[in-house]
């Protein structure tokens, strides 16, 4: 099974998840950032947590 881990700014955990899946599922998994326009070729897409922007909000 192929994975996308989406990046965006402000993500965070994005290299956990990264991890989680390759090394303790032992699946292959790519970072793929947001602006990508096809997903194309992966069976499942996992988006981490964080702050809208980066958080410039300082929330």
């Amino acid at each position: 099974m192929k994975l996308a881990v989406i990046v965006f700014p402000g993500s965070n955990c994005d290299s956990d998840m990264y991890h989680a899946a390759s090394d303790a599922l032992g699946e292959e998994v790519e970072y793929v950032w947001h602006h990508a326009t096809s997903l194309e070729g992966f069976d499942g897409i996992l988006l981490p947590g964080g702050f809208s922007h980066g958080d410039y909000l300082r929330s």
